[in-house]
C-alpha cells in the first residue's frame, strides 16, 4: 500500500488530536478524582480512620516464596532488590539465615521503627487528624504504639535522641502527606528477612488518598551506611469499613520459631 505525503500528515494530525483529547479529558478526570476524596473543614485530605497493609511486606519487602512459616509475596521494593552496599551485604544475608532468632520483632517483641510499623504483622491502625492542629496522631495495634506527626512547622530537634519510631515531622505538598523521621535507634529491622538499618536511617512516607477507602503510600528510605543509594517501597493501604471495627489490646510474645517448627 502507497501513501501520499497528504495521507500521512493527515493521519498524523489525526493522531495529535486524538492525544490532545485523552490530555483534555484525563485533566477533568483527575480533578474529580481529588474533589471525591473525602476532605476536613479545612480543606485538607481527611485521613480519619482505621487502615492497614494487605500483604507479605512484613515476611520480605523483596520477592520470597513461600516457606513453612508464611506465604510468598511479590516486592514492593520499587527497584525491585534493595541497593546494599557490597561491605554491608554480608551482614543482611547473615540476618536472613537466622531471621529466626534474631529478628528484633518476633524475638524481642521490640517496636519495629519506621516504616515497618505500618505493615507490621499487618495489624491496623487508626489515624486521627483535626482540621488546622499542630499534628496527626497515629495509634497502632502493635504494641498499643502510638506516633506524633508534627505539622505545626517545627524542625527536628537538635542533637541526637534516638527512638524506635524516630522523631517525625510532617508537611502537606498539594493533597499528600509528606513525613520525614530521623533520630532512629540500631535495633531495627525493616522486615523479618534481615533488612537492616543504621541510626542514620532517613525515612520520608507520602500518604496520598487514592479514594475514600485506599491510601497509596510510598516511603524513600535512605541511610548512607547501609545502603548504596535512596530506595523506594510501595503499599496501598485500605480503610477497614466494617461498622463495629476497632483496634483491639495487643500483647506480645517472643516466639521461638525454632523451637516449634524444627
Amino acid at each position: 500500500m502507497i501513501f501520499s505525503r497528504t495521507h500521512c500528515l493527515t493521519l498524523l494530525a489525526g493522531a495529535l488530536l486524538v492525544a490532545s483529547a485523552s490530555g483534555q479529558s484525563a485533566k477533568p478526570a483527575a480533578a474529580a478524582r481529588a474533589a471525591a476524596i473525602p476532605r476536613l473543614a479545612d480543606g485538607k485530605p481527611n485521613f480519619n480512620g482505621i487502615w492497614q497493609a494487605i500483604g507479605g511486606a512484613d515476611v520480605d519487602l523483596q520477592d520470597h516464596v513461600a516457606d513453612k512459616y508464611a506465604p510468598g509475596a511479590q516486592s514492593v521494593v520499587e527497584e525491585h532488590t534493595i541497593p546494599y552496599l557490597p561491605e554491608v551485604q554480608k551482614q543482611r544475608d547473615q540476618n536472613y539465615a537466622q531471621r529466626n532468632s534474631l529478628d528484633p520483632v518476633t524475638t524481642k517483641c521490640n517496636l519495629p521503627g519506621v516504616p515497618r510499623i505500618t505493615y507490621a504483622r499487618n495489624l491496623p491502625f487508626q489515624i486521627f487528624q483535626l482540621p488546622k492542629g499542630d499534628k496527626i496522631t497515629v495509634l497502632y495495634e502493635y504494641a498499643e504504639a502510638h506516633r506524633f506527626l508534627y505539622t505545626n512547622g517545627t524542625p527536628h530537634p537538635p542533637g541526637h535522641i534516638n527512638w524506635y519510631l524516630g522523631d517525625s515531622r510532617a508537611k502537606w505538598e498539594g493533597d499528600t502527606l509528606v513525613v520525614d523521621s530521623i533520630d532512629f535507634l540500631n535495633d531495627i529491622w525493616l522486615d523479618h528477612a534481615g533488612d537492616y538499618i543504621s541510626p542514620e536511617l532517613h525515612v520520608v512516607e507520602r500518604y496520598k488518598l487514592i479514594d475514600a477507602d485506599h491510601i497509596d503510600y510510598k516511603v524513600e528510605i535512605d541511610d548512607p551506611k547501609v545502603y548504596s543509594k535512596p530506595w523506594h517501597i510501595d503499599i496501598t493501604l485500605y480503610r477497614r469499613t466494617e461498622k463495629n471495627f476497632q483496634l483491639l489490646d495487643y500483647v506480645c510474645y517472643a516466639f521461638p520459631y525454632e523451637k516449634y517448627y524444627p
